[in-house]
């Protein structure tokens, strides 16, 4: 099952990829933070790896991803893999999604 909230895609996958790790940001337990306002895309609970630009987490418990500007969403117990959003835009090309 795919889920967005904001400019995030997010899916469960496998397993953890290989040689992901911890960053200051994921220590936070931050998947992204907006763009447009600085809001944060916060896990209440579970580990955030990141590999390559890619962002993952996993979670032995029952999560939940808040955000102010969004309803909160609420995982079960896996390993999910975090697509931050891009568009086209004519004048700029493939960009981010601001959210």
């Amino acid at each position: 099952m795919q889920v967005r909230q904001g400019d995030l895609l997010i899916e469960p996958i496998s397993m953890m990829p290989k040689g992901a790790k911890q960053t200051e940001k994921t220590k936070l337990r931050i998947l992204a933070y907006g763009e447009v306002t600085g809001h944060a895309h916060r896990l209440s609970a579970g580990t955030i790896l990141e590999l390559g630009g890619e962002t993952f987490f996993s979670t032995d418990v029952e999560t939940i991803l808040s955000h102010d500007e969004h309803g909160p969403i609420t995982f079960t117990p896996g390993v999910y893999k975090v697509t931050h959003q891009k568009e086209y835009s004519p004048d700029y090309g493939v960009i981010p999604v601001a959210d």
